[in-house]
Parts: structure tokens; C-alpha cells; sequence
């Protein structure tokens, strides 16, 4: 879709309008116009990809969960050798939660976007008798896919090869008690007592649609301000929900992240990096979901630019014993990789012990893989190293660190 096209899209809504109004001043929507490919589903269960090589998992209500994890008792929806290139259909929570009115039709259809291009799969989780309350995780997950012969112990290298867009528009949302501002925003009244599903403007929150647009080749999303000017901002697709089951037969919340992975929302785990997973449970469990078009470090407001994406992986299994991990004695929480950076990470529900998280994970990836000693890669990431925030808003904090690898050129594999 092109920026002048985009216009009409973008005056389409900037929010759920009555929530917004409320907010921000009277909205003047102008009926969608928007020209882009909308990815349906390709086929209706896992297995072979209907498309290119390898396999395909559809988010459909029989190979999603809703607000929670998959634990030690969950079954795989999918079994797969180690090696294997499987593609993902993922659904974004935005458009149907209970706040929403979980109908994506009629939420989207205030912005102009006509049923054709709401995806399938949406419609049919949302019209589904899933059980999910308000008060669960808003997360759509995906899968699990078990991968042959992973035993707890061992680790998962998760390559993420692709991500493409399903729809052309997205979502940022605002919740009352959640964000980095809680009790200052949404500035609009507390949730009414008959805030449901059949009363979703008594929620009170604020969602802010974002439309999609491209300029000379690079996807932008976009807002406006008060006087209709156009704020444009890039995309930069990720996953902001992937990981392996936990060793746990209770209810994991799909919210705070952990070693396991889950929601750790790290913007810099797009297409082209690699995270590594501690394999908890026999199978390892695999899932994704969460898709992000972009997202600030830190995720302020609640959410990311909300999307449903389309996700290519390669998941290879590492033994216990692979000299292909990037740390020795084993991994305390997942590690990233990209071309350019090692991605340690901390989680922690405090973010100073979450950041102390970060670097001693840092600090144990330095000695493994460039044989420093411990005093010299601390003093290392003092002088070189940025940690950044992943987040602040999914109750279990995240901080993360960009190890350039360009400074260890000189360093032999020995």
C-alpha cells in the first residue's frame, strides 16, 4: 500500500473510537481504501507445507491455546525431525479480546477494513467456544511442535529465516493497571463493573489502529497527530512470543516470560537471528506467537504495533554435550544471536536483579566463546557492551545486551 493511498487508511480510526474519544477529542473516520495481500490460511491442520519446503502449523482452535503456555502435560499438535523448516500461521490478540468485543468483522469494520481482509483464523478462534476471560493472557499461542529425540538438558537453536505480514494493519493498545504508566494512562474513566465481551466500551481502554504503507521499497506504520499530519515509523517484524514447554504440570500464564522463553518481546529477534532455548521436557514443546511489526525497547504503552504474522523457522536440536552451544554447564535463560550481536538476556520481576541477570549470562557467553577471564569480560561490557530494555509492561521485566562480535575478530575458534 503506497503513503498516499495509506491517507485514506489511516483516517480510517485511530483507536476503539468511543475509548479514544474519550481520550484524545472527537475521531472522524473515513472508510478504509487500502490495496494489500492478506494471507489466509494454507491449509486447515499441521503438516507438510503446502507451499516451499517443510511443514505448516495453522492456528486454528484445535493448535492454539489462548492466555496460557504449554506445560509438561501438553501434546504436541505437530512432531518434527531436528533440522526441519516449519512455517507458522499466527494470529494476533488484537481485534478479538473481550475489550474488543471478540469479533474481529465488526472491530476492524469501524476502521474500513472490509471481511476479506480480516484473516480466517482470527474469526474462527474468536467465534469459537475457547474458554478465555479478560483476566487470562491475551496471547494466541501456537503449536506445540515436538522435535525428535530433545531431552531435558539438551537445547533448541530456533533460526528464524522469515516473517511476513498476514494483514496490512495493526493494533497498539492501552489497558487500564497495565503499561509502564498504570493509574496515568489510558486517560479515560476506570472499567465499569459491566465491562464484557457484549460491553466492550466499558472497558475504557484505548486501542490505536495503525495501518501499514510502503515508501520506495521499506514498510512504514502510521499514525497522526491532532491536525491529521502523517507520522510515519519503520517496520521491523519479530516474534514477540517463542520458547519450549515448561517443566511444570500448572497453568503457565502466557504473560511473563522465563527461562523457557515465552513473551521476552526482544525487537531485535527478527528475521536472520537465532535464539537458543534450555529444553525442559521431553520433546522440547515448541510454540510462537505474539506477532510484533514493531515495537520501541520498552513496549510503554502495553503492546507493540500488534500484527498477525506469518513465521519461517529452522529448529535444530543440540545435545547436551554440542560444542554448538554458546555457553558451558548449560543455559539459565535463552540466548539471541544475529549476525552482528550475542544477545545475553536477563528476566526478573525487578529490573536491577533482571539486568544483573543480563550481564552474568554475558559475562559466562564471553568466557565459552572468546576465552576471556571473568574480571577482563566484565570490564569488556562496561566499555563496549549496551543493555538495553526489552520491556517493563509483562510483569516479569527483561533486559537484554548487544555483544558485537565485530570486536573479536582477532580471536581464533580456538
Amino acid at each position: 500500500m503506497k503513503i498516499d493511498r495509506a491517507i485514506a487508511v489511516l483516517l480510517a480510526g485511530t483507536g476503539a473510537l468511543q475509548a479514544q474519544e474519550a481520550a484524545q477529542g472527537p475521531v472522524d473516520p473515513v472508510m478504509f481504501e487500502g490495496d494489500f495481500d492478506t494471507l489466509q490460511p494454507m491449509a486447515d491442520a499441521p503438516g507438510e507445507a503446502p507451499e516451499g519446503e517443510g511443514f505448516y502449523v495453522p492456528s486454528t482452535p484445535d493448535t492454539v491455546t489462548w492466555g496460557f503456555l504449554p506445560n509438561a502435560d501438553s501434546e504436541p499438535v505437530l512432531t518434527v525431525p531436528s533440522g526441519s523448516v516449519v512455517t507458522f500461521d499466527t494470529v494476533s490478540h488484537e481485534g478479538i479480546l473481550e475489550d474488543q468485543g471478540r469479533d474481529p468483522v465488526a472491530y476492524f469494520e469501524q476502521f474500513g477494513v472490509p471481511q476479506e481482509h480480516v484473516i480466517e483464523d482470527a474469526i474462527a478462534i474468536a467465534g469459537s467456544d475457547m474458554a478465555h476471560d479478560f483476566t487470562d493472557g491475551p496471547h494466541i499461542v501456537t503449536g506445540p511442535i515436538a522435535i525428535e529425540g530433545a531431552e531435558p538438558g539438551d537445547v533448541l537453536m530456533v533460526e528464524t529465516l522469515s516473517i511476513t505480514p498476514r494483514t496490512g494493519y495493526g493494533v497498539i493498545s492501552n489497558r487500564h493497571g497495565k503499561g509502564a504508566l498504570p493509574g496515568e494512562f489510558p486517560e479515560t474513566e476506570e472499567p465499569a463493573e459491566d465491562a464484557s465481551a457484549e460491553n466492550p466500551e466499558a472497558y475504557h481502554n484505548v486501542s490505536v489502529f495503525s495501518p501499514s504503507a510502503e515508501r520506495d521499497g521499506t514498510p512504514y506504520g502510521l499514525l497522526h497527530n491532532t491536525r491529521q499530519e502523517l507520522v510515519e515509523y519503520p517496520l521491523r517484524p519479530f516474534m514477540g512470543l517463542m520458547g519450549v514447554a515448561a517443566d511444570t504440570t500448572e497453568p503457565v500464564p502466557s504473560v511473563p516470560p522465563a527461562e523457557y522463553g515465552g513473551n521476552m518481546d526482544i525487537n531485535m529477534l527478527g528475521a536472520g537471528s537465532t535464539v537458543y532455548y534450555p529444553v525442559n521436557v521431553e520433546g522440547a514443546m515448541f510454540y510462537t506467537g505474539d506477532p510484533h511489526a514493531a515495537q520501541g525497547d520498552g513496549e510503554v504503552a502495553l503492546t507493540a504495533l500488534e500484527h498477525s504474522m506469518r513465521p519461517t523457522f529452522r529448529i535444530t536440536l543440540l545435545k547436551a554435550d554440542s560444542e554448538d552451544i554458546p555457553v558451558t554447564g548449560g543455559l539459565t535463560n535463552p540466548i539471541g544471536e544475529t549476525e552482528e550481536y550475542w544477545i545475553p538476556v536477563g528476566l526478573d520481576e525487578d529490573l536491577d536483579e533482571a539486568m544483573k541477570e543480563a550481564v552474568r549470562q554475558a559475562i559466562g557467553l564471553l568466557t565459552a566463546q572468546y576465552d576471556m577471564d571473568r574480571a577482563t569480560a566484565l570490564a569488556y561490557l562496561s566499555a563496549a557492551t549496551d543493555f538495553e530494555v526489552s520491556q517493563v509492561v509483562d510483569a516479569t521485566k527483561g533486559i537484554h545486551g548487544l555483544i558485537d562480535k565485530s570486536h573479536f575478530e582477532n580471536v581464533s575458534d580456538e
